[in-house]
């Protein structure tokens, strides 16, 4: 698995699918992710449009993320292959009925 820091997300194949991927790699994702954020955070009033762009983008990557991770380990309690698993889109994740 492989982290793309220029697109800020994980390696995808041709067809726009996350390559394999682990827990692990999920939740150091996911650390480096709330750190940047935390980072922007600190800044608050002198944040430019740039980095509110940022901040909104890592939000949604992180309810991917954490979607992501919720599935796997729903497939591995059941006893399914949690490597069958795919990242859900933006769209889909950001508009779940809390």
């Amino acid at each position: 698995m492989n982290f793309d820091a220029g697109t800020g997300g994980f390696a995808r194949d041709g067809r726009g699918t996350l390559d394999a991927v682990n827990d692990h790699e999920l939740h150091a994702h996911i650390d480096a992710l709330v750190q940047e954020e935390h980072a922007l955070f600190e800044r608050d009033a002198g944040m430019s449009a740039e980095e509110r762009t940022r901040l909104g983008a890592i939000n949604v990557q992180l309810d991917r993320l954490w979607d992501l991770l919720r599935q796997r380990r729903a497939r591995a309690e059941f006893g399914q292959d949690p490597e069958s698993t795919s990242e859900r889109s933006a769209d889909t994740v950001e508009h779940y009925q809390q």
